[in-house]
């Protein structure tokens, strides 16, 4: 089976492609695959902040990610990205902080690396 890194590069705001993301981690999952990480870079790193507000009908992202971590899929956020967007590191709910360093680390041994625009 292969391995994965997948990143994601949009905001919260963009319900497609986090969605997209989503749904391909499970496929992964359920066909054998392993997911080493999910990197969120760029805009992507919104999704770890904890400062937006959704409403009961709108897409609970939050509830999403909580589900990839329950399956132990490694969750990083570009501490790089995160600071010039000044998105507070000390809280980053499910995410934890990485470089890219680390994640090309993460790539290099992958089978694959997709990225989410």
């Amino acid at each position: 089976m292969a391995r994965f890194v997948l990143s994601l590069h949009t905001p919260p705001s963009d319900h497609d492609t986090t969605q997209r993301i989503i749904k391909f981690a499970h496929a992964c999952l359920a066909q054998g695959h392993t997911i080493d990480a999910l990197f969120l870079y760029q805009n992507g790193i919104y999704h770890a902040s904890e400062n937006f507000e959704l409403a009961s009908d709108e897409l609970q992202i939050p509830t999403l990610w909580q589900q990839l971590a329950d399956k132990n899929i490694n969750l990083m956020l570009c501490i790089t990205a995160a600071e010039k967007r000044a998105l507070n590191c000390k809280h980053t709910g499910v995410f934890s902080v990485a470089g890219l360093a680390e994640f090309a680390m993460l790539t290099s041994d992958a089978d694959k690396w997709i990225q989410f625009k």
